[in-house]
């Protein structure tokens, strides 16, 4: 009898030393330089709906993406076969394809002392009870953050209800060929609830609330994500257009990364050197009001956004990106950089850490008076070159200080230049399931467009 042996999973150690390999191979077969990320993640999710598992969905993936410099030519490849025979040959097919591309005298690894000074810090990414999670555990979970939706008053008035609870374990190793390595091990965990409701107009109003932490005991009780959810869906039931009107608006936190992500869209090399950038041209200038400071810190500890390097292998570090309105920084990664004759920055924003107010939603609110509360944003665009926007909001009508008739199909219109120097309060409270880390927003004199 014939029998047939499953291979053993690689190991971390496996992992590394493919990476040392394909780019040991890349130089053998005639690359000028080589970078390789190993990565291998596992997901879990199981899904549950209005009383019963809908999904349970469990994967493991694992590849290599090499970057290529062949003769001034570059190419990005990508490969989950890691057996060293395969790999030999999917190297040297790569290395003749790259010498069949066009020339592109900007492209190569970043300069060897841009890895310098990573720091020394536990960033705190991995819980090292991932693997305790039990597949009894996940649904329980799921199914409670459900019965706690059902558990609100007015529950009567919703149609259904979809919890999740997800997990997930990512690894990667990086290896450049001139003088780069680095590792990275980091866990998430996730539970969200989406309710549906009625309303009497016929309507099905719907909303969610999530939350995740990079340690399972850190994630907030289903009991919590399920009861947001349904008084999230149900505070809609009613919602109508509000008038046409110039108001103070303020911004759930929540809600504000979306402005925020309009906000440093235009920051990136790429959109400034192809000329998609409302704020090209305006370091050191004045783009939003004195309530405006950000700092790119990468090194918060169980951030979101948190590294030691960035996805280029340069030392993380914090950066400033406005202060006091005023802009400090760009986003360039070493290919940019070299077309925009500019010092390399990092390619892409980490934990975003706000200067933050001394108060929260409700003190902000009571403070406006008369205006919008948004909740959320729909639909809409914003124009990266101009700076224009027109966006659809949800939220509530505020009335002496104080949260009253829920309102929707409304629309914002601006400009991004124009809106952040109307910043007037930053609250107190940044939302801790997000990379942005975004607070409370308040904006004055915003145009909102109704009946």
């Amino acid at each position: 009898m014939t029998t047939t042996t499953t291979p053993a999973a690689p190991t971390a150690t496996d992992m590394l030393a493919a990476a040392h390999d394909a780019v040991k191979l890349a130089l053998k077969k005639g690359a000028r330089e080589a970078g390789v990320r190993a990565y291998r993640v596992r997901e879990v999710e199981v899904r549950w709906r209005d009383g019963a598992v809908e999904k349970i969905h469990e994967a493991t993936t694992r590849g290599l993406g090499l970057s290529l410099y062949v003769d001034g030519r570059y190419a990005a490849v990508s490969t989950s076969d890691l057996r060293p025979e395969a790999l030999d040959t999917f190297v040297g097919d790569s290395v003749a394809l790259t010498r069949a591309l066009a020339k592109d005298p900007f492209r190569s690894l970043p300069e060897p002392k841009l890895y310098e000074g990573q720091a020394s810090v536990d960033l705190k990414l991995e819980d090292p009870k991932y693997a305790a999670v039990s597949a009894e555990e996940r649904r329980t979970l799921a199914r409670e953050a459900e019965k706690a939706a059902r558990a609100v008053q007015g529950a009567g008035s919703i149609l259904s209800v979809t919890t999740s609870f997800s997990d997930s374990l990512s690894e990667s190793w990086q290896v450049h060929s001139n003088g780069f390595t680095g590792s990275r091990r980091d866990t998430s965990f996730w539970l969200s609830a989406e309710v549906s409701v009625k309303d009497p107009d016929g309507r099905k109003p719907e909303d969610y609330a999530y939350a995740g932490a990079r340690f399972r005991g850190e994630v907030p009780s289903p009991e919590a994500v399920g009861r947001e959810a349904a008084e999230r869906a149900l505070s809609r039931v009613g919602a109508k257009k509000g008038e046409s009107a110039v108001l103070t608006m303020a911004v759930e936190n929540r809600a504000a990364s979306r402005l925020v992500a309009f906000l440093l869209g235009p920051l990136s090399g790429g959109a400034l050197q192809q000329k998609r950038s409302f704020l090209e041209g305006k370091l050191g200038q004045t783009i939003g009001s004195p309530h405006l400071t950000l700092l790119d810190d990468p090194l918060v500890p169980k951030g979101f956004g948190s590294r030691l390097f960035d996805g280029e292998g340069i030392a993380a570090k914090r950066i400033p990106v406005f202060e006091e309105g005023t802009l400090r920084t760009y986003f360039i990664d070493t290919y940019y950089g070299k077309k925009l004759k500019v010092a390399p920055t990092t390619a892409r924003p980490s934990n975003l850490v706000w200067k933050l107010g001394d108060s929260g939603r409700d003190p902000l609110v009571a403070a406006m008076k008369d205006g919008i509360f948004v909740t959320g944003f729909l639909g809409g665009n914003s124009n990266g070159t101009t700076g224009d926007f027109s966006l659809g909001v949800q939220g509530f009508r505020v009335r002496g200080g104080k949260l009253a008739e829920p309102i929707g199909e409304m629309n914002i219109s601006g400009n991004h230049l124009e809106l952040w120097k109307k910043l007037a309060a930053v609250g107190n409270d940044p939302y801790p399931y997000s990379s942005m880390l975004t607070p409370t927003l308040v904006f004055e004199g915003v145009q909102f467009a109704g009946s």
